[in-house]
């Protein structure tokens, strides 16, 4: 009887061990990450949206490109709200807001922005990220559009100076620029070893790889090296550089022309998109 309550003791004693283990390897996994309930808090903080205001449709943990993320939606006073909150910091990698389908249908039908910005706030943050003037484009054109949600313009412009095709979209409700396309059509540099440029040059020398990564790192302010991918590639006979810079939760992706470092193509878009 004794060695049978002995045995039952010791077995006991190895289950609570175990299980001790087991706390201890779980916890070891999400010690350096944030609780749900302090994403939700910073999240409504930087919203400044009291809790009782707020109703939460996802909470949930992430990840994407090995960043742990807290992904919150939530609506709150007729607005949708969207969230990223890095969940080992509590940073904010990404918001949006804007008025809610299902609260305010008139406004997505009728195409008037509920946001704090008109159609012609949108072009000139357009205009004003891409450096070129309304009178330097052939054509300009804006339009209210809902994504997911969430209502945005939809700008488009055309500098016939560069052969250049610009598309933006824009958060109608805090102005910020969500995505952005630039598309350097038909161009092809002069290539002609017979020819040379006005530095004395000939034009079929290609910029070194450490030029053409600083031409792109300069378009996005803070990035370093260990942030951007380069190769080199063909393209209809020409020589190009085709990468992505990763910075901040946005990826940026890019084809730059190898002779003259002029930039063709670049794209730029949320990584928890």
């Amino acid at each position: 009887m004794k060695k049978r309550f002995f045995i039952i003791a010791a077995s006991l004693v190895l289950a609570s061990t175990l299980a001790g283990c087991s706390s201890a390897a779980q916890g070891g996994q999400t010690q350096d990450l944030i609780s749900l309930d302090d994403a939700k808090n910073a999240a409504l903080s930087a919203s400044q949206i009291d809790t009782a205001g707020a109703s939460f449709s996802t909470a949930e943990l992430s990840e994407k490109n090995g960043i742990p993320y807290y992904q919150l939606d939530f609506t709150a006073d007729g607005l949708e709200y969207h969230y990223a909150i890095d969940a080992q910091t509590g940073t904010v990698i990404e918001s949006t807001s804007g008025a809610a389908a299902a609260a305010n249908p008139a406004t997505a039908s009728t195409g008037t922005a509920s946001g704090a910005i008109d159609e012609a706030k949108a072009k000139q943050i357009a205009l004003e990220h891409a450096g070129v003037t309304e009178s330097d484009t052939s054509f300009l054109w804006a339009k209210l559009d809902n994504d997911d949600g969430v209502q945005v313009y939809d700008v488009e412009f055309y500098v016939a100076s560069t052969s250049s095709e610009y598309d933006y979209e824009i958060d109608a409700s805090t102005g910020t620029i969500r995505s952005f396309d630039y598309d350097a059509e038909n161009y092809t540099p002069n290539i002609n070893n017979n020819t040379s440029n006005t530095s004395g040059t000939s034009s079929s020398t290609t910029k070194s790889e450490a030029e053409i990564r600083q031409i792109a790192l300069a378009k996005v302010p803070g990035a370093t090296e260990k942030d951007i991918q380069l190769k080199l590639d063909r393209d209809d006979g020409r020589l190009i550089y085709e990468g992505k810079i990763v910075y901040e939760g946005t990826e940026y992706e890019f084809e730059i022309d190898a002779y003259s470092g002029a930039i063709r193509e670049w794209d730029a878009e949320s990584i928890f998109d």
